[in-house]
């Protein structure tokens, strides 16, 4: 394993781009020295650092739930607790956003069984489509 990459070369190395690599920078959570030629020079910490972000974003936590991660974990603290919470919070969030869909996909399905035996009509001056106005009559009825 190398000890020191430039930001294309890092990015390669995990699969994502250089893009990722200066957004993360920007945002100070990764933290480049510079190389003699003048260049970021990011260090086998910053590959793992790069790698946790990675990570921590596949799972859906925000970059401020990552800035919070890291500060716990160097201020020598273990962000486990935090993580395990946050996580709680996505799940709990996620669930609700689930039934949200479910109820949705049960509207539209209901609604294309209803559609499918209606016939095509033409906009009028009060309509614009006889299906969706005559959804909404059904279901407040």
């Amino acid at each position: 394993m190398r000890s020191e990459y430039e930001g294309a070369e890092l990015a390669k190395s995990l699969g994502t781009t250089a893009d990722t690599v200066r957004y993360y920078t920007r945002l100070g959570l990764l933290k480049p020295a510079k190389s003699v030629n003048g260049y970021k020079s990011y260090s086998n910490k910053e590959v793992s650092r790069l790698k946790f972000i990675l990570s921590a974003r596949n799972l859906d936590f925000s970059v401020a739930d990552i800035k919070e991660i890291i500060n716990e974990s160097e201020d020598g603290k273990s962000a486990c607790p935090l993580v395990r919470s946050l996580i709680k919070e996505r799940l709990e969030e996620t669930e609700k956003q689930f039934q949200a869909m479910l109820a949705l996909r049960g509207k539209m399905s209901s609604a294309l069984s209803q559609w499918e035996e209606m016939e095509d009509k033409a906009p009028t001056a009060n309509m614009v489509c006889h299906l969706i106005e005559n959804f909404e009559q059904i279901k407040k009825a």
